[in-house]
C-alpha cells in the first residue's frame, strides 16, 4: 500500500459504550491513515482498552461506528487486514518459537520466510526453544513476529515495549517504523511517554472515555499555551543578579530558569543576550509530551 494514500484505514465515529449504567466511552471520534502512527495516550480506566477491544470486535458499543478499510470490525475482512499485540501474550509453552509461527503463517494461508522474521525480532537463536522457555520479552518478541506475518494494514500495539530491555525497546520502534513505512496504519496505546514522543506522527488522548486531545505534538503544544523553559547558565555570583533582572528563579548554583510564552521566546533570548558576557550558554526546552499529556488529561471537560 502507498504511504501516500489518503483513505482512513480506520474510522471511529461517535463511538458509546457502557459498562452497566457506567458510559466507559462517550462520543469518540478518531481516524487512522495508512502509514500513520498514533499513539493513544490515557490514564488507566480512561477506555483505552475498551477502545481497542471494539475495534477488534471483540466487544459491541451501545452508539456510534467503526470501520476498517470499510469492513465492520469482527467480520473476516476486518480481521484479515488486522493484527493485534496484547500486552500480555500468551503462547502455548510446548511450541517453539519456529513452530508457533508456522501455525499461525498456516492458519492464516500465508507463505512466508519464518526463520528470516523471527531473527528480524531479536529471536534467531532462539527460534528452536519451547517458549516455555522465554522470558516475557521474548514472548513480546514473538507476537510482535506474528503481527508481522500478516502484513496488515491496521495494527493495534498495546503496551508493546512491556517487559523490554532498553535496547529491544528502539528495536521494536525501528520496526513500527519499518510497518508505518510500508502502508500500515499502527496505532500504539502507551505510558512510556518519552518512548511514543518522537516516534509517533499523532498523539490522542483519552481522559474518561472522552477524547480530549487529538492532533500532532507541536499543534497540541501551540495550542495548550504551554511555556517555554530559558535555562541560563551564569558566570560565578553572576547567577541571583540574573534572576533578579530576568525575573527568573535561581537553579543548581550557577543556573537561571525563565519561563516565557512560545511567542515571546525571541524577545526574551535577545534580552537574555544583552547581559554581555555573564551569560555563560543558554538551553530552551520547549514543552515535552508529558506536560502536554498532564495539561490535557487533568483538564476539566467542558
Amino acid at each position: 500500500m502507498d504511504k501516500t494514500d489518503h483513505n482512513p484505514v480506520l474510522v471511529i465515529s461517535g463511538l458509546d459504550k457502557f459498562r452497566g449504567k457506567t458510559q466507559v466511552l462517550h462520543g469518540v471520534d478518531l481516524s487512522l491513515r495508512a502509514g500513520e502512527r498514533l499513539a493513544l495516550l490515557g490514564h488507566n480506566g480512561a477506555g483505552k482498552s475498551t477502545l481497542i477491544k471494539s475495534v477488534l470486535g471483540l466487544i459491541q458499543a451501545e452508539g456510534g461506528s467503526i470501520r476498517i478499510c470499510g469492513a465492520q470490525p469482527g467480520s473476516a475482512a476486518a480481521r484479515a487486514d488486522t493484527a493485534f499485540l496484547p500486552e500480555a501474550v500468551s503462547f502455548h509453552p510446548a511450541l517453539t518459537g519456529r513452530e508457533q509461527l508456522t501455525t499461525f503463517a498456516r492458519l492464516i494461508g500465508e507463505k512466508a520466510d519464518i526463520p528470516g522474521l523471527l531473527k528480524r525480532v531479536g529471536l534467531g537463536e532462539a527460534m528452536d526453544r519451547r517458549i516455555g522457555a522465554y522470558s516475557k520479552g521474548m514472548r513480546q518478541r514473538l507476537g510482535l513476529a506474528q503481527v508481522l506475518l500478516g502484513r496488515p494494514k491496521l495494527a493495534l500495539l498495546d503496551e508493546p515495549t512491556s517487559g523490554l530491555d532498553p535496547i529491544s525497546r528502539q528495536d521494536l520502534y525501528a520496526i513500527i517504523d519499518e510497518l508505518a513505512g510500508n502502508g500500515t496504519a499502527v496505532l500504539i496505546a502507551s505510558h512510556a511517554l518519552t518512548e511514543v514522543e518522537a516516534r509517533t506522527d499523532r498523539i490522542a488522548i483519552l481522559r474518561k472515555g472522552v477524547k480530549v486531545a487529538d492532533d500532532t505534538l507541536a499543534d497540541l503544544s501551540a495550542k495548550a499555551g504551554l511555556p517555554v523553559k530559558l535555562r541560563v547558565k551564569a558566570q560565578a555570583s553572576e547567577a541571583d543578579r540574573i534572576a533578579q533582572q530576568t525575573g527568573g528563579r535561581r537553579i543548581n548554583g550557577a543556573s537561571v530558569e525563565i519561563l516565557c510564552a512560545p511567542q515571546d521566546k525571541m524577545a526574551e533570548l535577545r534580552r537574555i543576550a544583552a547581559l554581555g558576557d555573564v551569560v555563560v550558554d543558554i538551553d530552551m526546552v520547549p514543552p515535552r509530551l508529558e506536560d502536554l499529556y498532564r495539561h490535557y488529561s487533568q483538564e476539566e471537560l467542558n
